[in-house]
């Protein structure tokens, strides 16, 4: 492949790693005895060979080790984060620091390549190519879920035939759900394959105590902050526009908060408060709209907004709305794709319930009426990323403005560009922190294969420390776990009467890692809280710039301004 000069100068870097990873390490039982974060009952039911197993740190060993070659299995699951192919290149150089004649085997577009026996291996030169690198490229990624015994028994046919005998998932919260139940199935029938986890998700909903983040993480908020802070500098500059920005994370705002706390915008929404504050969107409207106000009594007609992808969901008015709306479309889905485009809007509105669901849909602006209308998801939700909340809400802010104005309550220039910052995060080249953070994980990922473990995630804490000092060591994944509904649609049968499948709906229970959502109480969003007021009337931006990868480490190695408040640092 053609390489960029930055490319080839950051090939030569070479990771940071938790000290004790350097040398013969022994596991050591931090937590003896564990539980899963909710519904104990039901996950040890679920998980009776992989339950309650103790939390692991490893330590230094005197004792000089010899180990078998093995061979080993990686899967990239999932949405792309940055980072992935230093996990790989971590786990490779684990592996074979182990034992020079292991061998590592990718699967090719996902959990898919497994089923599917589509692998290959990688080599030494073909992980050179891609270390310190963004993108998922090396084999790909894909969304194929492992939930099937068909499919645990497909794949262990090629892990066989490959003499594998540990398989490391790299994914978010459903991948290593995915990763829990493998671990549990193949160990149920004695298949000989043990299941490790690393923590993946640029949505940053996937931590914990033992997990501090997850990887890719810190730079696509680093990404989105550099292109915030372009949008304000510009802002500041022009003077005459109002910014409505949404960004990444459908189920936390941990990506809108911590680009907040590092840009500074005039307005951020945490979708958790809207939801604790029962906050409709005609009262979010008229905040926005209030701040816009006031900043022009200033002479200020311009400004930002950081809206979460999930806002939507969030307000509890929308969310009983767009619960009608899966529901009555999924029964009445072939009705209404036969409906004129021009007079589906009439016909929704006829058919939802009168009164608060009707004249909410009715007051929607037309493109985002027609939005939440779209195909679903494969679990019958609505494809929120589809929604464009910062034209709705630079929308309804302008109209309530024009009401204000005619009432003589405000005077002023509204006018306002749009953005999601999104993909442009995805595939960043990994900033130093998760470079380190990646390749740790995937070492550590050998290192509980060593010790014999399965159904485990890899763990690297202590991470505001220097590396020396990151403490590396393993969580049972089966810790994270919590029984949620989930929709299950290929049981539906076509001619199911509505009161019928909403029935069966509520009856579909599964054992999944519970999401980490923006707490309130702590460090991170009381920080925002006590500063927004400030930085509300006032332009008090920060311009944080592009990633730096060569320079002082307190500009290039720090890690998050949520880590660091989440520690006290």
């Amino acid at each position: 492949m053609t390489k960029s000069e930055l490319q080839i100068a950051r090939a030569s870097y070479s990771p940071k790693i938790p000290l004790v990873l350097k040398g013969e390490v022994k596991a050591v039982e931090e937590v003896k005895v564990t539980q899963s974060v909710a519904d104990q009952k039901e996950i040890e039911a679920e998980f009776p060979n992989t339950y309650g197993m103790p939390v692991i740190r490893f330590e230094k060993d005197d004792e000089k080790k010899q180990y078998p070659a093995i061979n080993v299995g990686v899967i990239l699951s999932g949405g792309q984060a940055p980072g992935g192919h230093n996990v790989i290149a971590g786990i490779f150089d684990g592996l074979k620091a182990t034992n020079k004649d292991s061998r590592l085997y990718g699967f090719i577009l996902g959990p898919g390549g497994l089923v599917d026996h589509k692998y290959k291996e990688l080599t030494g030169d073909i992980i050179d190519e891609y270390r310190n690198t963004g993108g998922f490229d090396m084999i790909g990624s894909g969304r194929t879920k492992l939930e099937t015994h068909e499919q645990f028994d497909k794949g262990l046919e090629i892990l066989k035939k490959l003499n594998i005998s540990a398989l490391i998932i790299i994914g978010g919260d459903d991948s290593n759900t995915n990763a829990c139940i493998l671990a549990e199935y193949y160990k149920a029938v004695g298949a000989g394959v043990q299941v490790i986890g690393c923590p993946k998700t640029i949505d940053g909903d996937l931590k914990n105590e033992q997990i501090e983040t997850s990887f890719g993480f810190d730079t696509a908020c680093k990404v989105y902050s550099e292109l915030i802070g372009n949008i304000q500098r510009d802002c500041n500059s022009a003077r005459k526009y109002w910014h409505f920005i949404k960004l990444m994370g459908r189920s936390a705002s941990h990506i809108a908060l911590e680009c907040a706390l590092q840009t500074h915008p005039n307005i951020c929404i945490i979708s958790e408060e809207v939801k604790e504050k029962k906050m409709s969107l005609d009262k979010i409207v008229n905040q926005i709209a209030t701040t816009v106000a006031k900043r022009a009594d200033k002479g200020n007609n311009f400004g930002t907004v950081l809206i979460p992808e999930g806002l939507i969901e969030f307000i509890p008015a929308m969310n009983r709305l767009i619960a009608e709306l899966n529901e009555f479309l999924d029964v009445n889905k072939n009705e209404f794709e036969m409906i004129k485009k021009s007079e589906k809007r009439a016909y929704i509105i006829q058919k939802l319930t009168k009164g608060n669901n009707a004249d909410l849909y009715a007051s929607l602006p037309e493109e985002v009426a027609r939005q939440l209308v779209l195909e679903r998801d494969p679990h019958g939700n609505v494809q929120v990323s589809l929604i464009e909340t910062e034209k709705l809400l630079a929308e309804m802010v302008g109209n309530r403005l024009s009401e204000w104005e005619k009432k003589g309550k405000y005077k002023g220039k509204f006018a306002t560009q749009t953005h999601f910052f999104g993909y442009e995060g995805r595939c960043a080249a990994p900033s130093n922190y998760d470079a380190n953070y990646c390749y740790s994980l995937g070492y550590t990922a050998i290192s509980l294969i060593n010790a014999g473990k399965t159904g485990y995630m890899s763990s690297v804490r202590n991470t505001t420390a220097p590396a020396d000092e990151w403490i590396a060591g393993g969580i049972p994944i089966t810790m994270m776990m919590n029984m949620e509904l989930r929709i299950t649609k290929k049981n539906k049968k076509k001619d199911t009467k509505p009161h019928e499948n909403k029935k069966n709906k509520k009856n579909k229970k599964k054992p999944v890692i519970q999401k980490a959502l923006v707490k309130l109480e702590n460090a991170p969003f009381q920080f925002f809280a006590d500063n927004r007021k400030h930085w509300t009337l006032n332009t008090d931006y920060v311009y944080p710039g592009p990633i730096q990868y060569f320079g002082p480490t307190e500009v290039c190695d720090k890690p998050t301004k949520t880590l660091q408040l989440e520690q006290g640092k």
